[in-house]
């Protein structure tokens, strides 16, 4: 039976940082992981032989700068690449809207439908940069115990006073006023062209259940642009694929001496009348330690390894009152060819192309949440991640990642089946058919991950990839609930760092490093 000072359970993101800033500190630290290689939701995998794929995630949007410092991980082979274009806004005859780095570039993109709207962009993109300049601070917070926060809590936010000098109260209450906001109402306040309205809007929904008509969604946007510098649509990609970025943090948090073992499925959490002591592995090893981490969703964490026996009826409330409702999907598609792509060169491929006509397009696909049913004009994105990484496929052809609102994990009538999913197969290629024609003449091979795919493969609850929904009910202290917002949890020596906890969901690993904060205090 092997003593260690901490055991974290799941080697995503978070997980593997926390692992490296407890080592780094000289906790002795092993890592269990289910599957047989590391990466979580940064994952890589050959789908179809001889073509690879990011399993959920093409691009980052943004990697907590603490972590980068204090880990350096570029010294472990981590390389980022932000293309000239970010994103690219797909629109009908061929008249597209390109988001790039440079904002003049996007000014003159947007000023081909409307010089007023190109004349406000730049003051726009401040707007959103001066608004999440604020959630950057409070996401280096760990959130107040209420409703007993106490003088030292208080003085521990006292890093909200840098972005309150540069924007004043003014800029206070232009986030509490954005952050509720439905995107129609944000939209409106800017611009009139309808393609950058929407496009503006799909950062809003991004990874939800609802649609852009939802409260909040505000929050949802802002929360994508924390560490972009005044950049709209930010994004990295990770050269080698998105799993070099967890390969990074294995080899960091190796070097300081933490095990990591992968195959190694953790059946419970053991727990005594003082709190956790150790875990039991699927082939009944035990292990003890000091203090267990966990990289799972709460549900995962509580209900399926600590069990419900060992929690108050009051804690079982709050966790069954957590929202999940997964409805995001991936397809991956294995093509003979590149894509020709209407109103697109060669050489403005490498980059995220979004398809939605309007606003309103966005809300009718959402409904598919609320009917319990697929989009038949599904919210898609997809990036060809070939052109950033050529081993992924065999010289000459190419892979399409697709991500696909909406999908909902909970059908109405109906359960996830491969009927299903040719049948979201066949709506996501007629939409793609719509800028690239003939797109099922170089389809060779397709993977399909379902919400329930997620949960069963890879542990999501719901196939959530926030591990919760991202809403201001459970934002900040109320995340994932009251009760366990501070990274510790009811039960003695048991702590979470997963997309669950605050800020939530991303490759960022904000969770990781606060958590591990948390747990070298004491």
């Amino acid at each position: 039976m092997s003593n260690y000072d901490v055991i974290v359970i799941g080697a995503g993101i978070n997980g593997l940082a926390t692992a490296s800033i407890l080592s780094k500190a000289g906790k002795r630290t092993l890592v269990l992981e289910s599957r047989d290689t590391v990466g979580g939701m940064a994952s890589s995998m050959e789908f179809t032989p001889g073509y690879k794929c990011n399993v959920f995630n093409d691009t980052i949007k943004w990697i907590d700068p603490r972590i980068e410092k204090l880990l350096d991980l570029k010294s472990k082979g981590l390389e980022l690449e932000q293309p000239e274009i970010l994103r690219i806004a797909l629109g009908e005859n061929k008249e597209h809207i390109a988001f790039h780095k440079e904002n003049s570039k996007t000014v003159d993109s947007i000023a081909k439908f409307s010089e007023s709207d190109a004349k406000k962009w730049k003051d726009f993109s401040s707007y959103i940069s001066k608004l999440s300049h604020f959630l950057e601070k409070l996401y280096g917070l760990t959130p107040p115990g209420l409703p007993n926060a106490g003088i030292k809590e208080i003085l521990g936010m006292r890093s909200m006073f840098g972005p309150i000098r540069k924007h004043g109260t003014r800029g206070i209450v232009d986030l509490l006023r954005v952050a509720p906001m439905m995107m129609p109402e944000l939209v409106d306040e800017w611009f009139e062209t309808e393609l950058l309205r929407t496009s503006v809007a799909s950062s809003g929904i991004h990874h939800l259940s609802f649609g852009p008509f939802a409260a909040g969604t505000g929050y949802n946007l802002l929360h994508q642009h924390v560490h972009a510098n005044g950049v709209f649509h930010n994004a990295q990609f990770v050269k080698g694929g998105t799993e070099k970025f967890a390969i990074a943090l294995k080899d960091c948090a190796e070097s300081y001496g933490a095990e990591i073992q992968t195959s190694k499925k953790v059946q419970s959490i053991d727990t005594d009348e003082h709190g956790c002591i150790g875990v039991t592995l699927e082939n009944g090893e035990q292990i003890i330690a000091k203090q267990i981490v966990s990289g799972l969703d709460p549900n995962n964490t509580f209900i399926n390894l600590v069990g419900p026996s060992n929690l108050t009826p009051d804690f079982k409330t709050q966790l069954n009152n957590i929202r999940y409702r997964g409805s995001t999907a991936r397809i991956h598609f294995a093509l003979k060819s590149l894509p020709k792509i209407d109103g697109i060169s060669k050489d403005q491929m490498k980059t995220v192309f979004s398809i939605s006509s309007s606003i309103e397009y966005l809300e009718r696909a959402s409904d598919a949440v609320k009917y319990g049913r697929l989009a038949d004009n599904p919210y898609v994105e997809f990036v060809l991640p070939t052109l950033f990484n050529s081993d992924f496929a065999p010289s000459g052809e190419h892979v399409l990642s697709a991500t696909v609102q909406y999908a909902p994990y909970h059908l109405r009538d109906t359960e996830w089946s491969d009927q299903l999913k040719d049948q979201l197969k066949t709506n996501v290629i007629d939409t793609l058919e719509k800028v690239i024609p003939s797109f099922r003449s170089i389809v060779k091979e397709t993977s399909i991950i379902s919400p329930l795919d997620m949960e069963r493969e890879f542990g999501i609850t719901e196939g959530n990839l926030n591990h919760g929904e991202m809403t201001l009910d459970q934002f900040m202290f109320m995340r994932p609930t009251i009760s366990c917002s501070q990274y510790k949890t009811p039960i003695n020596n048991l702590y979470l760092c997963g997309p669950g906890t605050h800020p939530g969901g991303g490759l960022h690993g904000t969770n990781g490093f606060n958590a591990a904060r948390e747990i070298l205090k004491g």
